[in-house]
């Protein structure tokens, strides 16, 4: 009967594989069959031969195997601690959106097997700094959002009092008007198409017009900008932050190393010191005794 493994040869086992999942070949290998699953998505948009198209489907199984096995390396590494990261949570996510079938009620889902490129953003840390950034920008833009908001719903309320009896195809009630200004403050064509042939019959909406995107494409929209700046540089400064709390800590360490080692040395000297005045010693009786 063959001997169950023990606690150490498992231990080690577990430890050979996390430095394996954990490697930068391994990371490397997973972002390459990202890019290359995400070019066959691509190609397989257009019109093939069948057996180029065959080869390419198949092609996509085997690497979405491949994130399959990989997502399974994680938990036996990290087991119950997988849950805790947000990244892993998303990956696994994506991957098992992947496993979707093409056929039946699922048939529209497929579409949403693209999303298997947002893995970047968790293998590739520098994509990963940036969306974290932006989502600590979010509580910020959620406020922006507001005020932006109701300027909107106040404008699209005026818009469709003042303008909607000579041009009900931009300002006919609150959906249509807030629709035609948000073309205007996206600066969309919006002079020629919107604003001139609106003053034309209003000869003062310019001031309607002028106020809104100064409000908003000049103003709000570029308090979007400051928030996600702002998270950008903070999310910097904390690691920044953090690099000089470990380089710290590992000054502080070779502080004690240094330390320890120079009690060793002196350690050392007396020892040799003592072993001297012991000979020395010796030598000396020795010498009385020829006497």
């Amino acid at each position: 009967m063959a001997e169950a493994p023990s606690p150490k040869e498992t231990s080690d086992d577990k430890g050979v594989l996390a430095r394996f999942v954990e490697s930068a070949g391994f990371r490397n290998t997973i972002t390459a069959l990202i890019l290359i699953n995400a070019a066959i998505l691509g190609v397989l948009t257009y019109p093939l031969p069948e057996e180029i198209a065959t080869a390419l489907q198949l092609a996509d199984m085997a690497i979405i195997g491949v994130f399959v096995v990989e997502i399974a390396l994680k938990l036996a590494v990290q087991r119950f601690r997988f849950f805790k990261s947000g990244w892993n949570w998303f990956d696994f996510t994506v991957v098992l959106l992947s496993l979707i079938p093409d056929a039946g009620a699922f048939t529209v889902l497929r579409a949403l097997r693209v999303l298997r490129l947002f893995r970047l953003f968790s293998v590739i840390p520098e994509m990963r700094s940036v969306v974290e950034a932006l989502a600590k920008a979010i509580p910020g833009m959620g406020a922006i959002m507001l005020v932006l908001g109701v300027i909107f719903y106040v404008a699209a309320v005026m818009g469709a009092k003042l303008f909607s009896g000579s041009h009900p195809e931009f300002f006919a009630d609150l959906g249509g008007s807030a629709f035609t200004l948000f073309q205007v403050m996206t600066l969309e064509s919006w002079s020629m198409s919107v604003a001139r042939p609106v003053i034309e019959q209003h000869p003062y909406a310019w001031i309607f017009f002028v106020g809104f995107i100064v409000l908003t494409s000049f103003a709000v929209l570029n308090l979007f900008i400051a928030v996600i700046v702002d998270s950008m540089q903070s999310k910097h400064f904390d690691a920044e932050t953090e690099r000089q709390a470990e380089a710290h800590d590992e000054r502080e360490h070779l502080m004690d190393e240094v330390k320890a080692l120079r009690t060793e040395i002196a350690e050392l000297k007396s020892l040799i010191s003592d072993q001297r005045e012991g000979e020395s010693r010796i030598a000396s009786k020795r010498e009385d005794r020829s006497e």
